[in-house]
């Protein structure tokens, strides 16, 4: 059924991304640099049509934040790497790096709670 679900959704998905966000936050660009060195330290596992994953990109976007994303629907070492760090496939996930430690933080909201916190508001 979800993928029922997802495969109906994926036009609107398609079109949100098309239709984008725009960024909400400017920076100057030291501490855009700043912000850009710690994404480093994340990464984002998703696949484009799920809705949960459309929202984090789409604050990671209003956030101005370059995140590097991973397909796990496209790529199986991605959901491989994923399931092995994380424990579990569910996305969205994102892989947080700090102190020499891996965290692995799924569900949306809190993935955007966290950003927002670090990043944002």
């Amino acid at each position: 059924m979800t993928s029922l679900v997802q495969t109906l959704l994926a036009p609107l998905t398609w079109l949100s991304r098309k239709l984008g966000t725009a960024p909400e936050i400017s920076r100057d660009p030291a501490a855009q640099a700043e912000a850009d060195r710690a994404c480093e330290a994340l990464t984002l596992y998703q696949f484009w049509s799920c809705p949960y994953c459309v929202r984090v990109r789409r604050e990671i976007t209003r956030l101005a934040l370059n995140i590097e994303i991973r397909d796990t629907r496209l790529d199986p070492e991605h959901r491989r790497a994923l399931i092995e760090g994380g424990g579990k496939g569910q996305v969205p996930c994102l892989r947080i790096e700090e102190n020499g430690e891996t965290r692995w933080l799924y569900e949306s909201s809190a993935i955007i709670a966290y950003l927002r916190r670090r990043f944002g508001e």
